[in-house]
Formats: structure tokens, sequence, C-alpha cells
């Protein structure tokens, strides 16, 4: 028995070791599902169909952004189909607004926005635009409400409505007109679209919302304990204010909620103070609640609606 130890011994470091290969095969299965559902949210990564000829290519740069006390922030860009074979041509801009947890990417590779817009082109449907998609925190899980908060080097709509407009504006072929550019965003994103552009007319013609809100979240860590700054940032609050502005420039709301959406009643009534300022929209509701499914299957129609509001698309 004392002679065979030293194989029994040889053996159960074999099956150890065939267990700790097991194990991290499982762990990194697992990694890959987790960081693919991340990615992809279950769904099928994105695909032009065979009737896509003329792709638009992705491109990235770092903006130092002033309003943000010199902070480099991430961007990414979708450079429509046809971008880089006409050289002369200017585009109109669509800046999409991520909500929280987020992160820019997720227009292209869970709402498949890229795609969407290659197909409408191909069909088409829709003028090529330029896609703009910020980062607009300092985390994914970071919450800044896409707002000029009250800490210093904070202000998040400035960011945006100044800084990041500007550095499109100088890097890429764009239409360099408020009648060329659109706002738009899903979920905190939504709201931060709405509540940008009430801020600036005139900065962006078409303003969207997908399953936003129209109420400031009272998070003190950005609107401190000021009820004045909550209502400053509440579009449902300072509509009113602006409407004047907003018909002058032309401003088009185009929103949307779902049937089990807990924001479904901001929105509604947003809807009624839209036409009670006369401000042309369009709203609607869909089956379901707040979640990726909503904002992929309603892609296509929210480029469509932006496109046929810009100049140049």
């Amino acid at each position: 028995m004392l002679g065979t130890a030293p194989g029994f011994q040889a053996r159960g470091r074999l099956a150890a070791a065939a267990a700790a290969a097991f194990v991290a095969v499982g762990l990194v299965g697992a990694y890959r599902y987790v960081d693919n559902y991340w990615i992809y949210r279950g769904f099928a990564a994105p695909k032009d169909p065979a009737f896509v000829h003329l792709r638009g290519v992705t491109t990235h740069f770092e903006l130092t952004s002033a309003a943000l006390g010199g902070r480099a922030q991430p961007v990414d860009v979708y450079l429509p189909p046809g971008y880089t074979t006409s050289p002369n041509r200017r585009y109109p801009v669509i800046y999409l607004l991520h909500g929280v947890p987020g992160r820019p990417a997720a227009f292209l590779e869970t709402v498949r926005l890229g795609v969407v817009e290659d197909e409408l082109v191909a069909l088409h449907k829709i003028r090529p635009a330029i896609l703009v998609m910020p980062f607009g925190s300092t985390g994914s899980f970071t919450d800044e409400e896409w707002a000029n908060g009250v800490r210093p080097n904070s202000n998040w709509e400035t960011f945006v409505a100044r800084d990041l407009v500007r550095a499109v504006d100088s890097r890429y072929r764009t239409i360099r007109r408020g009648d060329a550019r659109a706002l738009a965003g899903l979920s905190e994103g939504g709201y931060g679209a709405l509540n940008i552009g009430i801020h600036h007319p005139g900065e962006f013609r078409v303003l969207e919302s997908w399953s936003g809100y129209q109420r400031a979240d009272p998070i003190r860590s950005i609107f401190g304990i000021d009820p004045s700054l909550l209502a400053r940032n509440s579009p449902s609050l300072t509509l009113g204010r602006v409407a004047a502005k907003l018909r002058r420039a032309h401003t088009y709301v185009w929103f949307y909620s779902g049937t089990g959406d807990h924001f479904l009643a901001q929105n509604t009534a947003f809807a009624a103070e839209l036409r009670r300022y006369r401000i042309p929209f369009h709203y609607f509701v869909v089956h379901g609640g707040h979640n990726w499914g909503i904002w992929r299957g309603n892609a296509s129609r929210a480029l469509v609606a932006m496109s046929r509001r810009l100049h140049g698309a």
C-alpha cells in the first residue's frame, strides 16, 4: 500500500488541476456572458443586412472641457454612410445622451443606431447625419443628470451645449446651425435632452426624449438643497418661460413613454403643457416598461422623426 501512495498523490494532483481548469474555464465563460450582456443586453450584436452596401464609420475623440474644469471626456462619433467619399458635403448632427448606468457605445451596440442609420439611408428613408455620443459622467454608475451641478467643475449642461457642439463643429463637416442639430437621449438622457434644449432655445431644432422625465430628481450631490435650482432644471416648470423663444426657433419635441413606465404620468402631463404653449410635438405611448427593448424597437422611428425636421437632412 505504501508503494502506491505516489500514484494516488499524482492522480490527486491531476484531479485538482483538472478541477481548477474547469473552474477557470467556467469563470471565463461567466465573465464573457456578463460582458456580452452588458454590451448587448441579451440582443444579437448589430450587423448590417445584405442590402446595405455603404456603411458608416465609428470614430472617437477626447474632449477637454472648460465647463468641467479641464476634464477630458470621451466622445464616440458615427460618421454616416458616404462621409468619407463625399469630401465636400456637410451634415446635420444628432447628439445622443445616455442614461445611468450608462456609456455612449450603447447607442451603437445595444440600440444599434449605426446599423439603423445605414439601413434607412440605403432605403432612402432618411438623409445621412453624424451621430455624436458623449460620455456624460465621471463613471458608468455615477449620476450627473446632464445638469450644471452645485459642485465645482460639474457643468455638464454647458459641456454639451457649448464645449461639445463647438468641438464637433471644428472637427467634422457639420452644418453649423441650430436648425441642423438634434438632441436626444434615453431615460436620464431623455430628461437631459429636454432640459438642455429648453435652456438653449435655437441651439437644437429637434429634442427627443425616449422614456425620459420632466421633473428633476432631488439629488443633493447635484442640485444641493435649493428648491429654485430643482425648479430651474425641471422642464415641466421652465417650459412656459421660454415657450415664445422655442416657437420662434421652430423647436420640435418628439417623445414617448411605456405603458408600465413610472414616468408615464410626467410625460403625459408634459404633452399637455406643450399643447398649451403651442409648441409643435409628437408624443406617444408604447406597450412595455422602461427598458432597452423599447429604445431599440423605436430607434428607426426616432431617426426618421429627426431627419424630417433637420436642415440638410
